[in-house]
Formats: structure tokens, C-alpha cells, sequence
């Protein structure tokens, strides 16, 4: 798939964070606004209570659902943020494995955060994109 995205990895900057720094989109194109996909199943139960990576795959299976609905991939993400519900850093961790695993070289700047609530029972996991379109 051919993408609107150009991932910026800054020689000046350490090579140690396994993301790009920045996105580059040249103007005019079209962007999209994900909200941010929760780990719900098609009847809107939050599923495997309890367990970050277990969320966290299916949180990236509805972000996938969603930009293939608007006719976009994980490749057209320029940025995301990923929400975890926890205090602890092993928590973020093993959520952002998950999300790394899913957007394979396409390594999109992103920003990890630790939150204390997320808006559904049980949610642990979030993540929400902007992606441009060609």
C-alpha cells in the first residue's frame, strides 16, 4: 500500500526508542480522526477483563476495523497515543509490545501514557490515531 506518511527518524536524537520521531505529510490529503478504539467485542463487552495484552490485541483489531472501513491501514497512521490504565511502567510495557507488534515496521510516533481510569468497566487499554490518506 502506497502511503501518504514519510516517518522522520532524527540522527541527533537517540536510535534507542523504537518509533520515528516525527511524521511528514505533504498537503493536500485527506486525514482521518480515529477515536480511540477500546477493547470491545461486537456486542460492546469489554473482553479479557483483567489481562493488558489480552486488551490490547483487541483494541488493535477494532483500530484496524475502523481505518479499513474508511479505506485505510496501520500504514496510513501518522500518529497515535496509546492510553493504559495502570501505574505500572511493566503494564505500559506489555500493552505497547502488543501495539508494536501490530504496526510491524511502520513505527509511527506515538506516546505511551499511564492513566487511572479509561471510560468502559473494566477497560485497561486504549489507543487513538490520526491517519492521512493518499
Amino acid at each position: 500500500m502506497n502511503s501518504a506518511v514519510k516517518l522522520i527518524r532524527s540522527s541527533r536524537l537517540t536510535p534507542a526508542v523504537d518509533y520515528a520521531y516525527a511524521a511528514l505529510v505533504d498537503a493536500p490529503a485527506r486525514s482521518l480522526w480515529l477515536a480511540g478504539a477500546c477493547p470491545l467485542d461486537a456486542e460492546g463487552r469489554t473482553v479479557a477483563v483483567g489481562d493488558y495484552a489480552g486488551q490490547a490485541h483487541q483494541v488493535m483489531r477494532n483500530l484496524i476495523t475502523a481505518l479499513e472501513d474508511a479505506g485505510a491501514g496501520l500504514t496510513d497512521v501518522a500518529r497515535t497515543t496509546v492510553y493504559v490504565a495502570s501505574a505500572d511502567q511493566a503494564d505500559l510495557v506489555a500493552v505497547w509490545d502488543v501495539y508494536r507488534a501490530y504496526m510491524g515496521e511502520h513505527d509511527t510516533p506515538s506516546t505511551l501514557l499511564g492513566v487511572s481510569v479509561l471510560g468502559y468497566d473494566d477497560q485497561l487499554v486504549e489507543v487513538e490515531a490520526v491517519a492521512v490518506l493518499p
